[in-house]
């Protein structure tokens, strides 16, 4: 028994698929304590979309804590989250025309989503929130309350309230409008659900099993929420910062949210990071109303500053876009080969193989990860194979990756014709 089973909470997870010790890491590879090299096709679940240790962001943070830069003020003011504030408006948001006040909640997700939540009650004075089916918004009983994983639910311990779940797009089959059913649901008040303060979505469900939403739904979306008064939030937590290709996962459905939730790849190093963009409008909240110890975490700010050289221009947006059209035909021609029954869909740098038989998928995983591939499954059932390397990963190592996916494939699918021989 090693030292992390002896005194580490049965809690733990990814250890159990990925059972190495690792050390270190550059670019898109990992390296355990016995030398052995992977590469990573997970990226922290989203976090690494810049790939590990950047030179560009690791100099920076190195200066910084060299130099006794303060390294924590609350949200006291800071040359660090100046800076961070200041290059995001140029570089992010004024270019978009995105009229967005900024808020720095705790640094994980849930608390971001928390946060986004807790202020759409606030300026609606509404408790209901609309969310889809297979959403997944954290861990915290808000952002579970908006999350349809059951397993995870139940974890809370106690009843998730005030929510509203609706079906997402293509979860009742390509037949069923799933907005139309929203949009009646609103219009009917005898439907039992409640004048909502807000629709909070993913434009593409990650951890639900990389279900993507058409630009097509957004819009319509957009259009229900505006007209029926209600604040769309975008969770873009995983699938932005530039994982779909442009910076915001909503960027190319041309759609305005009113409130917009980020962190994970925001650091662009694996510093905890969030924040929470809202329409300057809806900023109603009184000092200190809410707040959190870690929302002035400074080295994070200053590999954030940095991380927004990759949006100067086009170019990393272009790649993402070009390599996706690389994975996408290449997982087509992997299960078309090797005749397996499956299901190919994502967008950007974010893919994900539905296999009909679902126990395939954590049966591929484990043989890639013998193999030397890190790739995580999806989906309630874990039946869908998700693919989450860098935003930066150089082509020919998302080629070997993509090899060893199918190689990995093709092993599992000759060991269950043995076994049934």
């Amino acid at each position: 028994m090693n030292i992390f089973e002896q005194y580490e909470s049965e809690v733990r997870g990814y250890c159990r698929d990925f059972p190495a010790v690792f050390s270190s890491a550059k670019g898109a590879w990992m390296t355990d304590t016995e030398g052995e090299r992977y590469l990573d096709f997970f990226a922290g679940a989203g976090v690494l979309n810049y790939g590990h240790n950047p030179e560009h962001m690791k100099q920076p943070l190195v200066r910084y804590l060299l130099g006794d830069g303060i390294t924590h003020t609350l949200d006291m003011y800071s040359e660090a989250k100046e800076q961070f504030i200041r290059r995001f408006q140029e570089i992010i948001l004024k270019p978009r025309g995105l009229d967005y006040k900024l808020q720095f909640p705790g640094p994980t997700g849930t608390n971001a989503v928390e946060s986004a939540l807790k202020l759409a009650r606030k300026v609606t004075g509404r408790q209901t929130v609309v969310n889809f089916t297979n959403a997944f918004h954290g861990m915290t009983l808000g952002a579970l309350a908006v999350t349809g994983n059951s397993h995870k639910r139940a974890g809370a311990g106690v009843p998730l309230t005030n929510t509203a779940a609706v079906p997402f797009e293509g979860y009742l089959g390509d037949e069923t409008d799933s907005l139309s059913y929203l949009e009646a649901m609103l219009e009917d008040d005898g439907s039992g659900i409640s004048a909502p303060a807000a629709v909070i979505v993913e434009t593409v469900q990650a951890e639900g099993g990389v279900n993507v939403a058409t630009n097509e739904w957004l819009q319509r979306l957009r259009e229900v929420t505006r007209k029926h008064g209600i604040l769309l939030i975008v969770d873009d937590i995983q699938v932005g910062c530039g994982r779909t290709g442009a910076f915001f996962s909503f960027e190319d459905a041309g759609i305005v949210p009113d409130i917009v939730t980020l962190s994970k790849s925001l650091s662009g190093y694996g510093l905890p990071m969030a924040l929470v963009l809202m329409r300057p409008e809806l900023d109603v909240w009184e000092p200190g109303e809410h707040n959190g110890t870690f929302r002035g975490h400074c080295p994070a700010f200053v590999t954030a500053s940095a991380a927004l050289d990759y949006w100067l221009n086009s170019e990393l947006e272009d790649s993402v876009r070009l390599k996706a059209e690389h994975v996408q035909s290449s997982l087509q021609e992997m299960i078309e080969s090797q005749g397996v029954k499956a299901v190919v869909r994502g967008r950007g740098l974010i893919w994900g193989v539905e296999f009909e038989d679902h126990e395939l998928a954590a049966k591929v995983s484990a043989a890639c990860f013998e193999r030397g591939l890190i790739i995580e499954t999806a989906g309630i059932d874990g039946h869908v194979l998700k693919l989450l390397p860098s935003l930066t990963i150089e082509l020919q190592d998302l080629q070997h990756g993509l090899n060893v996916i199918s190689e990995s494939l093709s092993v599992v699918l000759a060991a269950e014709t043995a076994a049934a021989a």
